[in-house]
């Protein structure tokens, strides 16, 4: 019998690099089955893209202020799911963020001072999740304000990747990893019947390791301000905009959730990032099943009760 191997394929899909890894003993079954999980992605991508007019959430934008649009139950169930997750971090998850207004300025290279505070809160007015109208019979979603946009950046990645794995395990895949730009999900052991492992990205310095986790059978994602951020005054501030401010989040570098569904864990990344040391993690351990790994911005490690790292 052949011994199993790792076959992978990278590609970019939903913006991201993605990277799949199956562990078999035929390279065609493995790239088979990749490819199924690819196209499970783009058909994702498809249907939750901003950048088509024909996508559900561009149908579900156009028509803010105006009518409820009729959606697929996946769409629904995902708006749905988010709005828990909005409730559960009290606004720092938003799908609405796509209606920050970036006319009033916009966080590239080219910034060199915040915003004044009501400028600020003036960008973020339209983010609330309380105005996506849901009616579960008709299966329609309606966002009352006008001008409110929704977009799945925040939890699609981890979605599509919790989805890709469910195809390949549907499909006799026993072990593999989807990795959506450093939000991934594992299941099952490595060809030498070991967990997997991987590294938590050192913030400080790229391509660095600051730390070992086992991840078979879990999903992790990380968020952090050290990919991207510009220097205002030589302070950095992240990308990361709290939508109750409509500043930019300090204080945090990184956080990396570890839990049992990538979707959970992309989601629930950014929002620690916008709470803050001490009221994410009261959150995070509150929730069964998820832990937290925090570096601050002065490299101080924090992490949720149930997870110890070397």
């Amino acid at each position: 019998m052949k011994p199993k191997k790792i076959f992978k394929v990278r590609t970019k899909l939903m913006g991201n690099q993605f990277e799949i890894s199956v562990v078999a003993t035929e390279e065609d079954r493995a790239i088979k089955r990749i490819n199924e999980a690819v196209d499970e992605i783009k058909r994702i991508e498809k249907r939750l893209t901003t950048f088509s007019d024909s996508s559900e959430t561009n149908l579900i934008n156009q028509n803010a202020g105006i009518a409820p649009v009729a959606v697929s139950d996946e769409t629904y169930q995902l708006i749905e799911r988010s709005i828990r997750i909005s409730a559960l971090t009290q606004g720092a998850f938003d799908i609405t963020y796509g209606s920050i207004d970036k006319s009033l300025w916009n966080f590239d290279s080219t910034m060199n001072a915040l915003p004044d505070k009501g400028t600020a809160k003036q960008m973020v007015k339209l983010i609330n999740y309380r105005n996506i109208m849901l009616d579960k019979e008709k299966g329609t979603v309606f966002l009352k304000e006008a001008g409110t946009r929704i977009g799945f950046g925040g939890i699609g990645k981890g979605y599509a990747a919790e989805m890709a794995k469910k195809i390949m395990i549907q499909n006799g895949v026993q072990s593999g990893i989807v990795n959506a730009s450093g939000d991934l999900t594992a299941w099952g052991l490595q060809p030498n019947g070991e967990e997997w492992t991987i590294g938590i990205a050192d913030p400080n310095i790229v391509g660095q390791v600051f730390s070992f986790i086992k991840i078979t059978g879990l999903a992790v994602a990380t968020s952090g301000n050290y990919e991207k951020f510009i220097l205002i005054d030589g302070k950095k501030y992240s990308h990361t905009i709290n939508p109750r401010t409509g500043l930019p989040v300090t204080g945090i570098k990184s956080v990396t959730i570890i839990t049992t569904n990538a979707e959970i864990a992309d989601a629930m990344a950014t929002p620690v990032t916008i709470m803050g040391v001490k009221a994410g993690l009261g959150m995070i351990n509150q929730i069964k099943d998820i832990e937290a790994i925090i570096v601050d911005d002065h490299d101080k490690v924090y992490t949720s009760t149930n997870i110890h790292i070397n």
